[in-house]
C-alpha cells in the first residue's frame, strides 16, 4: 500500500536520521528525498534532522516549484533530475561518508575490485566530474554518471544512490561506504587485482535474482 504524503514525510524524516546515525552522513550535509505524486518530498536545507518536525519536509514539484513551510535542500535539482531519467527510482540518498568522499576527492571511481560492485548495476561505480554545489552541471554529471547504475561518487563531493524506497536506498548507500573503505584499504597495498569482464558478466546475470524479489 502507498504511504500518504504525511507517513512519506515521516519516513524521509527517519532516513534521515538513521544515515546521520549509522556514520554515513554527519550534520546536515548530506539529504534525502522519496519520490511522490506530483514530484517529491525532500529534507530541508540546513536543518539539523534531529530539530526536524516531519512538515518540516518539503515538496518540490517536478518544475522545480517546492511547496512547504520550509526552502528544500539546495541539491533538490539532482534529485529532481534522477527520477526524471530513472523511472524505476523511489528514493535518494546523498552523504558525505568519510570513505566514498575521500575517493571522490581523488576524483577516483571505483573498479571491479570486489563483485560486490556488480550491486550497483555494472563492473564499476563511476565518479561524476566536479561542478559547484546545488548547479544544474552537477545534477547533469550525476545523471550521466548513473546510467545503467543505482549509485556514483561525486568529485570534491560525496556519493549519491536511489533505490526502490527510503529503506532500500539507505542501505545501498551503506554497503557502498563499506565497499569504499574495502577500496581504500585495498590501495594502501597497491595496484587493485580486478575481477575480469567475463567474471562481472556471471556475477551480474546472478544479482538479477539476488535476495527477495517482490
Amino acid at each position: 500500500m502507498a504511504l500518504s504524503q504525511a507517513e512519506l514525510a515521516e519516513k524521509v524524516l527517519a532516513t534521515a536520521r538513521a544515515m546521520n546515525a549509522s556514520g554515513i552522513n554527519r550534520g546536515s550535509a548530506g539529504n534525502v528525498s522519496a519520490r511522490c505524486d506530483g514530484g517529491f518530498l525532500i529534507t530541508p536545507t540546513g536543518m539539523a534532522y534531529d530539530a526536524c518536525a516531519p512538515d518540516d519536509m518539503v515538496m518540490v514539484g517536478m518544475d522545480g516549484t517546492p511547496r512547504g513551510r520550509r526552502k528544500p535542500s539546495s541539491e533538490w535539482r539532482f534529485h529532481r533530475d534522477i527520477y526524471l531519467a530513472r523511472l524505476e527510482a523511489g528514493a535518494v540518498v546523498h552523504t558525505h561518508s568519510p570513505f566514498a568522499t575521500a575517493l571522490a576527492c581523488q576524483e577516483q571511481g571505483i573498479p571491479a575490485f570486489h563483485y560486490m560492485v556488480a550491486r550497483f548495476g555494472g563492473d564499476d561505480l563511476r565518479c561524476a566530474a566536479y561542478a559547484t554545489f546545488g548547479s544544474q552541471q552537477l545534477s547533469d554529471a550525476i545523471v550521466i554518471a548513473l546510467q545503467e547504475r543505482t549509485a556514483c561518487l561525486m568529485a570534491h563531493h560525496g556519493m549519491v544512490v536511489f533505490g526502490r524506497d527510503c529503506d532500500h536506498a539507505l542501505a545501498l548507500a551503506v554497503e557502498l561506504e563499506t565497499l569504499c573503505e574495502q577500496y581504500w584499504r585495498v590501495l594502501q597495498l597497491g595496484a587493485p587485482r580486478l575481477l575480469d569482464a567475463a567474471e562481472m558478466q556471471r556475477v551480474l546475470a546472478k544479482f538479477a535474482s539476488y535476495g527477495q524479489q517482490d
